[in-house]
């Protein structure tokens, strides 16, 4: 078992491990939690009831945040003509095509997130052995291979995230920073886990939501009750 360090047994004694606190309980806790000297951001993880190695099992989609991630986020835009025109209107970082290739193929990738226009994949479709590994391949599943390239800006501008379903049946996703009031962490947590509850597959069988738990950056997981959490995505925002 990895030794862990004094702040971080300090952090333990906070709250019961083996307890499965509400929502509202485990955002409280973890607001209390955060001690490093930067600002930690807030995460959710989530082991679902799918089987990934089945096609029909796959869990994946976005959602845009009530109160966005806490972070600025730079956006790369694969696009010409009026839609390269379009994407720098709406606040993209980088705009271009063959320039912009050039640049992530020299290793030069000062962005968070892609977006392309369909019409110039067969152009990006070559970076794909560089974008790929790093997350950053644009996708039509995430939105981000589209002619709407400025609403595609703007949403991830404003704090769109993406979550999928990894081989181990877990979701891993950011729901904002320590910063954050507990009221905006609250929507943001019902916007995130809405959205992974109505993508849950037609194939999924039994309990849908089997472990869901909230930590900071550096923090332990806070359990929560995964039937707790149901009613809470379905409850009015207080």
């Amino acid at each position: 078992m990895a030794r862990r360090g004094k702040r971080y047994l300090k952090l333990l004694e906070l709250y019961d491990p083996q307890k499965a606190y509400s929502a509202d309980e485990a955002i409280s806790l973890v607001k209390r939690m955060a001690s490093a000297r930067f600002e930690e951001t807030v995460e959710l993880a989530l082991k679902l009831g799918v089987d990934p190695r089945h096609a029909d099992q796959q869990v994946r989609g976005t959602v845009v945040l009530p109160h966005g991630t806490g972070r600025e986020v730079r956006v790369a835009v694969f696009a010409k003509g009026e839609k390269a025109q379009e994407a720098r209107e709406a606040g993209a970082d980088l705009v271009g095509l063959e320039d912009l290739a050039e640049q992530v193929q020299a290793g030069q990738l000062d962005f968070d997130v892609a977006v392309a226009t369909p019409d110039v994949m067969g152009v990006v479709g070559r970076l794909g052995r560089i974008l790929g590994p790093r997350g950053l391949m644009p996708n039509p599943k995430s939105g981000t291979v589209t002619m709407d390239v400025g609403r595609a800006v703007r949403e991830i501008k404003a704090g769109k995230v993406e979550f999928r379903v990894n081989k181990e049946g877990g979701i891993h996703v950011p729901i904002g920073k320590v910063s954050f009031t507990e009221e905006q962490l609250r929507e943001n947590l019902r916007a995130v886990l809405d959205a992974i509850i109505r993508a849950r597959p037609a194939a999924a069988k039994g309990q849908y939501l089997r472990k869901v738990a909230l930590s900071t950056t550096m923090s332990p997981g806070i359990k929560l009750s995964p039937a707790e959490v149901m009613n809470f995505v379905q409850s009015r925002a207080s």
